[in-house]
């Protein structure tokens, strides 16, 4: 028997995700639960209490109710989620409420036939290498033993509690609500049937500014998309709807709200290495805070721009809020941003939060009168114009290994017609030019290589995707 078959819980950059009814069975997550409470048993002890949550997806509140019994029957008290909510709501509960920690059951972007879980230690942030590694160790022995303990239904030790709330009241003291409320802004959001549907009309509500959601309802489905990532390709109707003229921007959450998507004025996609540019210049150059900046190696230069030119150090990391948010922490950083579209902010989570991301794109533009294109000018004006793409390209399965040793192997001395001036390996194999980066990474869970670049000549971005793709034998 594989390893991958005789262990089917496996943690990627943020939880273990599978196909339901494949992988994501009951009986596994029954199995993941029972590693948690172990875990989280010979870590904390037993005398906090932990936080389950739960968001849109097929099924997900029946397994959040499974894994509240598993941690129950482990001598656990449970406050369990009585609607979906956001990541960042739960991870607000974990900490506001003093829990040892929490389990989400999401799967995030993923398609609509994936779930997943997400654990949360005492600081409400992404799990740490080390912390899952510990969880996926115990899994095997759990299933062969049959050793989960799971209570009766109708045991006692389950708290039911409405996330909502609370995790609103805390967005309130980080943003100035009141003065978006009062701007006059039109809206459009879409939370892409997933956890965040709502959320801006509630906090919004009772003043001059419009809220227009699409795909608020709940859909597992998650109709007319590939998935609740949100991305360009993922938001014709938001983008059509934007591009009609009668908003000042649009925003999308993914499915569990802790990523975020803009659209400015004119209906054109913000991508991710932008919006992120646009957040730091918000935090240093509007509001005027200070603290360091905190980005994967997939994000964008442009931050390192910023913050050279306001005077603050910044800090890079493999990809993952796991390898982010304890940076965060430890540098007491201002911002933290990964490519996937995931920001975190100091005084909040060390963790990504989509909507609160959102509500502070639209304080920008209510403090400033400008909209994100304006906005973004001003960003250049600094930074220079910045160009970004990423392909994910498929591959034959168990071809991981080999395209790998053809990466190891690779010493380009010029990319596209330009001259690699240097090289690491962070995270995956990556090479600088002097226009900008190209970045190779392999999946772990998968046959799957994603290729990244950035650039400040935008007729590079093409050719250096190319050399990539030929380098690792995919093109």
């Amino acid at each position: 028997m594989s390893d991958e078959r005789r262990n089917p819980v496996r943690f990627g950059t943020d939880g273990w995700r599978a196909i339901i009814a494949d992988d994501f069975t009951f009986e596994n997550v029954r199995a993941c639960a029972q590693a948690v409470a172990d875990h989280f048993g010979e870590t904390y002890g037993r005398e906090k209490h932990v936080v389950v949550g739960y968001d849109t997806r097929f099924l997900s509140d029946e397994f959040a109710a499974t894994v509240a019994r598993v941690l129950v029957a482990n001598g656990f008290r449970v406050q369990l989620g009585n609607r979906p909510a956001p990541t960042p709501a739960l991870s607000w509960r974990i900490v506001e409420s003093g829990a040892c920690g929490g389990v989400v059951v999401t799967s995030s972007h993923n398609p609509a036939h994936w779930n997943g879980i997400k654990v949360k230690p005492h600081y409400g942030g992404s799990a740490s290498p080390e912390i899952v590694a510990d969880i996926e160790r115990r899994v095997p022995d759990i299933l062969e033993n049959r050793a989960v303990k799971e209570a009766a239904a109708a045991a006692g030790g389950i708290e039911s509690f409405d996330p909502i709330p609370g995790y609103l009241d805390a967005l309130e003291k980080r943003v100035d609500v009141g003065g978006i409320r009062s701007a006059g802004l039109n809206v459009a959001v879409d939370p892409m049937y997933g956890a965040g549907a709502g959320l801006f009309s509630e906090i919004l509500g009772g003043g001059s500014t419009r809220v227009t959601e699409i795909h608020a309802e709940r859909n597992p489905a998650f109709p007319g998309i590939r998935a609740p990532e949100p991305i360009e390709p993922n938001l014709g109707e938001l983008l059509a709807l934007v591009a009609g003229g009668r908003f000042d921007a649009g925003l999308a959450n993914d499915g569990d709200a802790d990523r975020a998507g803009l659209v400015d004025e004119r209906g054109v996609f913000v991508d991710q290495l932008r919006t992120f540019a646009l957040l730091v210049e918000y935090l240093l150059g509007i509001r005027g805070e200070r603290g360091a900046i905190v980005k994967s190696v997939t994000t964008t230069n442009m931050a390192a721009l910023l913050a050279k030119h306001h005077g603050v150090p910044l800090f890079e990391t493999p990809v993952g809020f796991k390898h982010i948010g304890p940076l965060m922490m430890s540098e007491n950083a201002l911002i933290g941003g990964e490519e996937s579209g995931g920001y975190g902010f100091r005084g909040h989570l060390p963790e990504r939060d989509g909507v609160l991301t959102g509500l502070y794109l639209l304080d920008a533009i209510a403090r400033t009168g400008k909209r994100p294109a304006e906005l973004l000018e001003d960003v250049f004006a600094i930074t220079g114009r910045h160009y970004y793409e990423r392909i994910d390209k498929e591959l034959e399965a168990g071809s991981n290994a080999r395209i790998k040793q053809l990466l190891d192997a690779a010493s380009p001395q010029e990319l596209a017609g330009r001259p690699v001036t240097s090289r690491d390996r962070t995270d995956g194999w990556r090479f600088f030019v002097p226009e900008g980066w190209l970045l190779l990474r392999l999946s772990g869970t998968e046959p799957l290589l994603r290729v990244y670049t950035e650039v400040t000549d935008e007729a590079l971005v093409a050719p250096l995707l190319q050399a990539g793709l030929a380098m690792a034998g995919a093109a």
